[in-house]
């Protein structure tokens, strides 16, 4: 199958050799079809047995597709997983996904050549001029509202973390979405919108930007191909892969992209990030609080 014009989906192969197909055949369709992610790590005795059908029906199935075997169909199964796809939206099949990467190389070497890419198209990609834009505005505002959903609420919290012991006034807007239009009603024109946003932006992350741009305050953006659609556009946006489709979708990126943005802002802020840091040591250590 691994022919110039090969079709990239199973549909492409099913209507091709429609005409061939027997009740076993489409027994078994229907099995891959209906879970597709399972299909790309079964072998045909257990996709068959799961149809209900004769053990060699699938290796059968296989060799009217075109393909030579079982394991030939099942690996072109997997690549179709792995190169991405309407499959992607689903959290497990991205997960599968990397699976079906890992069982030739280890599951934990396969994350960190994974991690290692995602960082490597970041150098290529993400330049320091990107992060001064940012770090500029943070450095001139009065107050800064940070905010993403799902995964990105930890590193939101992370980044508000770092912002307020660094002497910078920061909200954490996705810890605290039932309180949001009181948040946002103190928004102002001096103040920046710090947006966090991979696959697609959120209906609310819209809304957000909304208020943002309705107040006239600065909004950042840190996103992804699918987290690019943010109208209005922000007036500054950093985009970069977390990852191609069926390798680990990396959150060390976002997060040293972050790092660098809080880093370089200590560069230029006169000193204000370290002396606050150091006040907040002093007062860790002289407060008797115990944090354990």
């Amino acid at each position: 199958m691994n022919t110039p014009g090969s079709p990239l989906a199973l549909s492409d192969l099913i209507s091709r050799h429609s005409t061939r197909l027997t009740d076993a055949d489409t027994r078994l369709l229907d099995v891959l079809i209906q879970d597709p992610i399972r299909a790309a790590l079964e072998n045909g005795k257990d996709v068959s047995f799961r149809a209900g059908v004769h053990p060699a029906s699938a290796v059968r199935l296989a060799r009217r597709l075109g393909f030579k075997g079982y394991p030939e169909f099942r690996s072109f199964l997997q690549s179709s997983l792995t190169e991405g796809g309407n499959d992607f939206e689903s959290p497990a099949a991205r997960m599968a996904a990397r699976l079906v990467k890992a069982e030739s190389d280890g599951l934990l070497a396969s994350v960190l050549d994974s991690e290692i890419s995602a960082l490597q198209q970041t150098r290529n990609s993400v330049s320091d001029a990107d992060i001064r834009a940012f770090s500029e505005r943070l450095r001139d505002c009065r107050k800064i509202f940070v905010f993403g959903r799902g995964h990105f609420a930890s590193l939101c919290s992370l980044i508000t973390l770092r912002l307020n012991r660094s002497g910078y006034e920061a909200v954490d807007l996705g810890s605290q979405v039932h309180q949001l239009p009181e948040l946002l009603s103190t928004l102002s024109s001096g103040d920046v919108v710090w947006l966090l946003a991979f696959r697609r932006a959120p209906p609310l992350l819209h809304e957000v930007r909304g208020v943002a741009a309705r107040c006239g305050a600065t909004t950042l953006a840190i996103t992804d191909v699918g987290g690019t659609r943010i109208d209005p556009v922000p007036d500054h946006q950093i985009l970069v892969s977390r990852g191609e489709p069926g390798e680990s979708q990396s959150l060390v990126v976002p997060m040293t992209i972050a790092n660098a943005i809080i880093l370089d802002l200590a560069s230029i802020d006169e000193g204000r990030s370290i002396k606050a840091l150091n006040e907040f040591r002093s007062f860790r250590a002289s407060s008797g609080l115990t944090m354990s």
